[in-house]
């Protein structure tokens, strides 16, 4: 038998490397590596594997004595950070050549996001009123999870316009920020130092951006020293992913094939939707859920006001927010959007998970209650993800179904 030659084997797993890729860059693909993760996590979790699992997300890795996290932190930290400068690189396309070049489209997420951050903190005292921890609860709801509700729209609304999608991302940046913002507030203190050499960095990653500076050797250390700086200040370190993203090149220059910033979406999205994202919800999920536990949670009025502030709070504020910015032309809805659209997309803002678990953790001392309240972050996301994929679902088969040829 004849061998091959070896450039036509270099093509071929070249071609092969290309097509994996190719396969990774479309949505559905990782939001149901993203859902899989999850899954594998609650099952495990659930399973004799249990105290393997927990063995191994709470080991460390670092330079001892230097730099170490736990590996349920380094994913949740780190990998999705990468994650979120693909976010930041997308929103500052959108934001320069894209939809929202127009100031009232970009301002009816943002107005959208004040109301799913205000409406679920109401919502949830209201439920937990007289309760110990009720006092605590309140910023536990105010969250979107950027990666689940990004996966789960990919899964479920393929028919519907790429504007909603891009409200979305930018509806939940900005009340992730927001959150963010009150875990520096309320239970840390941000670090001067760290914060000022982050800005530097990020003034110098500007600087050789403007001088058209291509050396990936000099923005790779850059990217992970804003990323300790954050790291080190106290703040949610992920945020150095979107002001990464927010600080690259977007337009190209003329005869430049693809700007940087296109060009480094491109190159990120498949290890971020292959990898980055899927272990995080695996090392992120993993929640033991016994019936002595369920029986407690269901009985717990704390626990319950996470999952009335996720799902009605969310669906009912980001609505509100979005139509009271419309109705007095605050903002403006995109041409192709429709209110069911919205509303849709409003309960899916309800899948809290990744910064409201970690508000919990900050929120709660007693051990018993924060398990029962990450239940309840759980039982809401999953409520709010179920049917906002339900919504969406519908309303992706009813404009397939208008446009179809009869």
């Amino acid at each position: 038998m004849p061998r091959m030659p070896r450039r036509h084997v270099v093509r071929k797993v070249r071609k092969a490397g290309n097509e994996v890729a190719r396969f990774l860059r479309i949505e559905t693909t990782g939001g149901v590596l993203l859902l899989i993760g999850a899954a594998l996590a609650l099952i495990i979790a659930n399973s004799p594997l249990s105290e393997l699992y927990e063995d191994v997300r709470h080991t460390y890795i670092g330079i001892p004595d230097v730099f170490t996290l736990n590996v349920q932190h380094w994913a949740a930290d780190f990998l999705l950070a990468f994650f979120f400068l693909v976010v930041g690189l997308e929103l500052k396309r959108e934001l320069v050549v894209g939809e929202l070049r127009d100031i009232k489209k970009a301002m009816l997420p943002v107005i959208a996001a004040a109301g799913g951050v205000l409406v679920p903190a109401f919502v949830a005292v209201a439920v937990a009123w007289g309760e110990p921890g009720a006092a605590d609860v309140w910023p536990v709801p105010v969250a979107t999870d950027i990666a689940f509700a990004v996966a789960v729209l990919a899964l479920c609304a393929r028919h519907l316009p790429s504007s909603l999608r891009i409200f979305l991302l930018t509806l939940a940046i900005a009340d992730d920020i927001g959150a963010i913002a009150m875990i520096a507030v309320l239970y840390s203190e941000p670090a001067f130092i760290p914060l000022l050499i982050f800005a530097a960095v990020i003034g110098l990653w500007v600087f050789l951006q403007a001088r058209r500076i291509k050396t990936l050797w000099i923005y790779i250390p850059l990217g992970l020293a804003a990323w300790v700086a954050l790291y080190e200040a106290n703040v949610h370190a992920t945020i150095a992913g979107v002001a990464l993203g927010l600080a690259t090149r977007i337009k190209p220059d003329p005869g430049e094939h693809e700007a940087p910033a296109l060009a480094t979406e491109h190159a990120l999205q498949p290890f971020s939707a292959g990898f980055c994202v899927p272990v995080f919800a695996f090392f992120s999920a993993g929640v033991a859920l016994n019936g002595e536990a369920l029986g407690e949670f269901a009985t717990d009025r704390v626990a319950l006001a996470v999952v009335a502030g996720l799902f009605l709070g969310k669906t009912v504020g980001v609505t509100l927010g979005a139509y009271v910015a419309h109705r007095f032309g605050w903002g403006r809805l995109a041409p192709d959007l429709k209110w069911p659209d919205i509303a849709g997309v409003a309960v899916l803002c309800g899948c809290g998970f990744t910064v409201s678990l970690l508000i919990a953790e900050l929120a709660f001392a007693d051990a018993a209650q924060r398990e029962l309240v990450k239940t309840g972050v759980l039982a809401g996301s999953a409520v709010s993800a179920l049917i906002g994929a339900a919504v969406l679902n519908a309303r992706s088969r009813a404009v397939r179904r208008h446009h179809s040829p009869a």
